[in-house]
């Protein structure tokens, strides 16, 4: 039933729809117009600093051919030979073989400073330099880029503005180089080989294009070249947007390459956009000046594509408001019946054990799988409450085995802390007649104190294999030798309870990578055990070399057998847990905390070794089993195993 103030589930969503989707479309038309916008203005940053950058090399790569080509000129021979009426013909051939367009060649007498030979009349196209070169030219002296006078064609610009040409976007230089005749033995200054060259550079900038046009600035400011004829010569401080165009410069002079906004650089309001590049001014006289290209372009040309990305964005955002309204409205149908069903299973559900089946015919995935998820849900809260259960149960079993383990523990500890006690008590009340007496009971208490510190000890070191602290030291161990010690160690007891024991140990040397008292630890507490857990019988040692057909590596396997009580099949997996007593009653008759199998195969595994045990039963006595990889064997080991191959 509904109440006042509810709504529906359909009426929620389509409105929830159409009140998250409209605004998202919008500032998603909003983003993407700005990130459109970075874009296309990094484009433009890095484009226009490339274009700055390759139009300063072909600058300078266009003087210095120039140069090289001027002074290769100078050095010809034909300049050489002192015949003069070949030059002109030979100024001639050499214009036509320039590998850049050269539109005048002049050879100039220094001392009369009279034309010689020209292709472009006789007037000089610049006055030779005064005292710019030697008069004479060293014996060892070599004609280098540093002779060549260079400066501006100041007279062009206005040449052009007179002339029918239209004016193009360009630098114009004249190269000057000396040219020195041989006479009296020494080389005297004689002619001056003079160049003009123009390079054409960009004058105008097409949208979408971001090469921008070309413009040259000197690092006092003047501009040497740039689209519009009237603004060569003129100084920067002249131009509107001055304070940028300094900051350029010097950052320009500092080394750096990169992109900066202008703004009223052509005309007033209109935003620019320049990458520049810095090159040594080519001009002689002034090799500490720089020259600072410019790749210039309107902001309006570099952001030209976004006005096609607008009326995309406008179209596809509209049509996706459209598509919104008309989706949400199915969508609010659609999702709300299989939403009613699911809502009407869940309500039938009322107990883990109802038989309620999930509605099947809800044709979305999601929903098909939101009903096998409630399924499992109930499946899993089934489960989870037969676990709780189980969970009980083996919570109420730990806890009566740390009953039992603590009271194993304190009866444990109190046996040999009660020796020792009353031992030293006897001692110190004086109660021994004889010197023979006293000796008896500190023996007494050195036994305890020592069965005492054996059972912290084990305590400790599964506390700190657990932890991960115990380090053990591995090196080549003689196992026969080990084993023997250990075997030694164990005779007396043996005796003292009229066991026999059985020795079937391998007649070699046999060696195994181990620490050799966590070994020797692991032997006796295997060797003890069987003593102990043996009334009358046997105890039997034997040792085998095995050979595993996955493994390449051969083992030695060590066993120990006695005929003692033995142990129940199903409590044998218990064995090698710590803290855990299989058997109470067994542990208060033969003693014991339940350490020793636990601490074994923990140290067996740090040696990269394995221990088991089976026993066939209660009084069928047990076999523990242990295994160790055999390391290199010995030379001598080696050469008896050649004899009884050759042997057999």
């Amino acid at each position: 039933m509904f109440k006042l103030g509810q709504s529906s589930f359909r009426r929620i969503l389509l409105s929830r729809i159409l009140l998250l989707s409209v605004p998202i479309l919008l500032a998603g038309e909003y983003v993407t117009y700005r990130k459109a916008r970075s874009g296309l203005l990094e484009t433009a940053r890095l484009n226009l600093t490339e274009s700055a950058v390759q139009k300063a090399e072909e600058v300078r790569d266009w003087v210095n051919v120039l140069q090289s080509s001027l002074m290769l000129a100078a050095e010809n021979v034909d300049l050489q030979s002192h015949q003069a009426g070949h030059y002109q013909a030979f100024l001639e051939e050499l214009q036509q073989q320039f590998p850049t367009e050269i539109s005048c060649l002049q050879l100039t007498a220094i001392p009369t400073q009279q034309t010689v030979a020209s292709t472009c009349g006789n007037d000089p196209i610049v006055p030779t330099p005064d005292n710019f070169w030697l008069h004479q030219q060293p014996s060892e002296g070599i004609l280098n880029l540093s002779n060549v006078y260079i400066r501006l064609d100041d007279a062009t610009p206005a040449q052009t503005q007179n002339s029918q040409t239209p004016w193009r976007n360009q630098i114009n230089l004249v190269l000057m180089a000396p040219i020195y005749l041989t006479q009296a033995e020494s080389r005297q200054l004689r002619y001056a080989l003079t160049l003009k060259s123009t390079l054409y550079l960009a004058a105008d900038d097409r949208p979408k294009s971001l090469s921008g046009f070309t413009v040259v600035i000197d690092q006092n400011g003047q501009i040497i070249a740039h689209p519009s004829l009237e603004r060569v010569g003129r100084n920067i401080k002249e131009e509107a947007d001055a304070n940028r165009l300094q900051n350029l410069i010097q950052r320009a002079l500092a080394g750096d390459i990169d992109f900066i906004h202008l703004f009223s650089f052509e005309q007033s309001d209109v935003e620019f956009l320049a990458g520049y590049d810095a090159i040594p001014s080519p001009l002689t006289g002034n090799s500490d000046n720089q020259w600072v290209i410019l790749a210039v372009t309107s902001l309006e040309d570099a952001l030209s594509a976004l006005e096609d990305i607008n009326s995309i964005l406008f179209y596809l955002t509209l049509s996706l408001i459209v598509a919104s309204i008309i989706a949400a409205l199915y969508l609010s149908r659609d999702l709300a019946k299989p939403l009613e069903q699911l809502r009407d299973y869940a309500l039938t559900v009322n107990s883990l054990e109802s038989q309620t089946a999930v509605p099947k015919n809800l044709k979305i995935r999601e929903f098909i799988q939101m009903g096998k998820a409630l399924e499992v849900m109930v499946e899993r809260l089934k489960l989870r409450a037969e676990a709780l259960e189980f969970a009980s149960r083996e919570a109420s079993v730990a806890n009566q085995l740390k009953s039992e383990f603590l009271r194993v523990v304190s009866h444990e500890l109190r046996t040999p802390l009660n020796g020792i006690i009353n031992s030293l008590q006897l001692l110190i009340d004086d109660f021994c007649d004889n010197r023979e007496e006293e000796l008896e009971y500190l023996n007494m208490a050195n036994e305890s104190a020592l069965s005492l510190y054996e059972i912290v000890s084990d305590i400790l070191e599964i506390a700190l294999i657990q932890e991960g602290k115990l380090s053990i030291k591995l090196e080549r161990v003689d196992l026969s030798k080990t084993l023997q010690e250990v075997i030694n160690l164990t005779q007396y007891e043996i005796q003292q309870k009229g066991l026999k024991l059985q020795l079937d140990l391998l007649q070699t040397t046999i060696f195994v990578k181990a620490d050799q008292d966590k070994l020797k630890q692991v032997f006796l507490n295997i060797i003890s055990n069987a003593i102990k857990f043996t009334p009358t019988g046997t105890i039997k040692i034997s040792t085998q070399i095995q050979s595993q057909p996955h493994h390449p590596q051969e083992q030695v396997m060590i066993q120990i057998e006695d005929t003692g009580i033995g142990i129940a099949k199903e409590k044998q997996k218990k064995l090698f847990q710590p803290f855990v007593l299989v058997d109470g009653s067994t542990t208060r008759e033969f003693g014991g905390i339940g350490l020793g199998l636990a601490l074994s195969r923990s140290l067996m595994q740090m040696m990269e070794g394995w221990i088991t045990l089976e026993s066939p039963g209660l009084n069928q006595g047990t076999i523990v089993s242990i295994t160790l990889p055999l390391v290199q064997k010995s030379p001598q080991q080696l050469h008896a195993k050649q004899l009884n191959s050759a042997i057999s």
